[in-house]
């Protein structure tokens, strides 16, 4: 557990908000008192229960003020999960067996998918040679893929009628094909969606004909988009993944409620904001916790002043980076999970597998190190003899380091065998390489650090920018071990540890807004200087268009209970110059639009984000404006967790946040560090490496030639000495 505050609970200080992070290799907790307090805690993931999982890390956070997660979840107003349940269901293939019902002549598209998913996520060897290339096995296999006659144009028309009756036949084949969903995608729906609405009015139907107990997903209902795969891909995401996942967070509210918790679950969406469990498009929830680590940022860089942020996250499996400019994030339109195309909006990550779980091998052929892309999860590593691992992890090296504390791993809840990870560090790395053990694992921590470094400063110039205008912010359970190997030498403006780093995405979730979001794709042209009457028609279709998204917005919130009037309307648009092929999303600066002037508006503002995001020189109005959806945004005022403001202390350390010293290996040397309690350290202290500042949540490595002050809201800021 990492306290945030050294004094004892208060009767009147209730606990108000939690906030939690299920990763793959740990489950983080994180709880806000009404005084702003708030405490971190830590437990093993439990694939097969996450509802106990939560349960151990709420009372190893709880523990510290003494208190029971029996007297806490019934005080608690809020409560924030993310999760990676849906997308590792996924990833391994064990969703609902699923029918789908499409055009005929299109039974192959979903198994085809877009040409790019055949070498999604390969490194550049693997995509430029052709051979290596595969396709993953489709969520719908063709042996339960029905096409029926129908065609709707381009334009919307229907050129083709529906054929009912292939309908029936369809479902009744399905049926008996054993599915335990049913996707309805058809092609140009977004455009017309009248013959797939009838086609799932049918299905219905002939379900209740046969009392079958089925459920119908019409793409149309889901996501009204274009480009046919992604919104196929996503629609059977929906059914494949979302409705086990569904069961996951059932169980979870199950266990709150049996503790006496009277919130309603709320889940970290792609989106940036929350939703509840039982919301309609639960697959905007498939990837949460690393999105929590961006919202939780922005929250800091604002309190900070600082409006240009490089967010990094290390956790046990991976390493997610994604940048926050003039105080806002990017979303993806488009994005692509899993090796799919979907149609969902998410907040702009990158990620690359390697984390502090990943597996080290050497490769047989060139004898260089390998790092991942597969990890130990919540198994840790050789070092742990329970995990039942005997392929080297990056954790072992840690351990032989000294970089970890084998006594305190998990607070003591689970203990390292530092001889049993040398011994396999010797057999797998070291001999092979002819090295010693220590420089063994040595060099694959520096492997790591440059390969995270390289990866984070790709990530920022590639994208135009100069490290020196960021902040960056290191979290995740392994993100201040490794902070000072990938930022070292960058050049960032400033370089920031929070004391909650291991629930970091945890307490971003608690900072989210509890938002529910919908999309719709219409395509409006428009030149530059056209006449008012063409600018006042592209008005009048994007308005119907938010005015059809509100009522489902509104929808949402009344099944949890709000009033339409306890809901904030933000209308969005996605727009570029005709002709170019990637659109911005843009908040819109009218509330309604209905008359040129609003256009002439709605205009400035994509220019203007056009010009920030590449160049103002790189605007071209001569070609006209293109909207190609509406988006819509609803949101009510929820309990947040409020940043601590610790009265400076100085900058020597108190004498019981002392430790003593530990053996550190780095640069070829063991050498003696200075071994520091984060929960006791206080505002304004300033710490000279080489020193290991430790909590029971997380370790922060402070190596020769770097210092570190923390600030009143108990924030690590990392420097190299020069």
């Amino acid at each position: 557990m990492t306290p945030m505050t050294g004094d004892n609970m208060q009767p009147h200080s209730t606990v108000q908000v939690m906030g939690i992070d299920a990763g793959g290799t740990m489950t983080d907790t994180f709880f806000v008192r009404s005084d702003g307090r708030f405490v971190v805690g830590k437990a093993q993931s439990n694939p097969g229960d996450e509802s106990l999982a939560i349960y151990n890390s709420s009372e190893d956070a709880l523990a510290h003020w003494e208190r029971t997660v029996d007297d806490v979840y019934p005080e608690l107003l809020t409560c924030v999960y993310s999760g990676t349940a849906m997308l590792n269901r996924i990833l391994m293939r064990k969703g609902l067996d699923v029918g789908l019902i499409c055009n005929r002549g299109f039974e192959q598209i979903h198994s085809m998918g877009r040409a790019l998913q055949s070498y999604l996520g390969y490194a550049l060897e693997d995509r430029i040679h052709l051979n290596t290339h595969r396709y993953d096995e489709p969520l719908v296999p063709v042996s339960r893929t029905r096409g029926v006659t129908e065609r709707t144009d381009v334009q919307g028309k229907v050129v083709i009628p529906l054929r009912e009756e292939e309908v029936r036949q369809a479902t009744r084949e399905l049926v008996e094909a054993k599915s335990q969903a049913i996707v309805i995608c058809l092609l140009q729906s977004h455009k017309n969606e009248s013959s797939e609405q009838r086609a799932r009015d049918i299905v219905q139907d002939e379900l209740a004909k046969l009392k079958v107990d089925v459920p119908v997903f019409a793409s149309v209902d889901y996501y009204p988009s274009r480009k046919e795969s992604h919104r196929m891909n996503t629609t059977i995401l929906e059914a494949y993944g979302a409705e086990p996942s569904r069961q996951t967070l059932k169980k979870v509210s199950d266990r709150f409620k049996k503790h006496g918790a009277k919130f309603d679950l709320r889940v970290m969406a792609t989106h940036g904001g929350t939703i509840s469990w039982k919301a309609k498009e639960l697959a905007r929830t498939i990837v949460s916790g690393p999105i929590g680590g961006v919202i939780g940022s922005k929250l800091l860089g604002e309190a900070l002043g600082d409006e240009n942020i490089a967010c990094s996250d290390i956790g046990g499996t991976s390493f997610d980076v994604a940048l926050i400019t003039k105080g806002n994030f990017a979303i993806k339109s488009d994005p692509d999970m899993a090796r799919l195309v979907l149609s969902l909006p998410l907040v702009a990550m990158d990620s690359v597998g390697a984390g502090a779980g990943s597996f080290v091998r050497l490769d047989p052929y060139s004898k260089s190190i390998k790092l991942g892309p597969d990890s130990a999860g919540y198994r840790v590593g050789t070092c742990w003899p329970e995990s039942g691992l005997d392929t080297v992890t990056v954790s072992d090296c840690h351990v032989v380091l000294g970089y970890l504390n084998p006594e305190n791993f998990l607070g003591g809840a689970i203990k390292l065998d530092v001889a049993r990870a040398r011994q396999h560090i010797k057999a797998q790395i070291a001999d092979p390489l002819g090295l010693s053990v220590e420089d063994a694992a040595a060099g694959v921590i520096e492997l790591l650090d440059l390969t995270l470094s390289e990866y984070l400063r790709a990530n920022i110039s590639a994208k135009g920018y100069n490290p020196a205008e960021f902040t960056c912010f290191s979290y995740g359970g392994a993100g201040p071990v490794h902070t000072y190997g990938y930022t070292g030498g960058v050049g960032f403006k400033d370089v920031v540890v929070p004391a909650w780093a291991a629930g970091f995405s945890a307490f971003g979730c608690a900072c989210a807004d509890f938002e529910y979001r919908y999309d719709k794709s219409v395509d409006l042209g428009v030149a530059q200087f056209a006449p008012d009457g063409s600018k006042e028609t592209a008005c009048r279709i994007l308005q119907e268009a938010w005015s059809e998204l509100a009522v489902k917005v509104i929808e949402e919130f009344r099944a949890n209970g709000f009033d339409a009037r306890d809901v904030v309307l933000i209308p969005g648009y996605k727009m570029q110059y005709m002709g170019q092929l990637n659109d911005l999303e843009i908040v819109s600066p009218v509330a309604t639009a209905s008359s040129a002037e609003d256009w002439d508006r709605i205009v400035d503002a994509f220019e203007n984000t056009y010009g920030r995001v590449y160049a103002s020189s790189a605007r071209s109005p001569e070609l006209g404006f293109s909207i190609t959806g509406a988006i819509l945004r609803g949101m009510v005022v929820t309990q947040k967790p409020v940043l601590p403001e610790d009265p400076d202390a100085g900058p020597t350390p108190p004498r019981e946040a002392y430790l003593g010293v530990r053996p550190f290996y780095r640069h070829k040397t063991w050498m003696d560090a200075a071994l520091w309690k984060m929960e006791s350290l206080k505002a304004g202290n300033h710490i000279v490496g080489p020193a290991i500042i430790e909590s029971d949540a997380t370790t922060f490595v402070v190596p020769g030639g770097f210092e570190t002050t923390i600030d009143k809201h108990r924030l690590f800021h990392l420097k190299e000495v020069k």
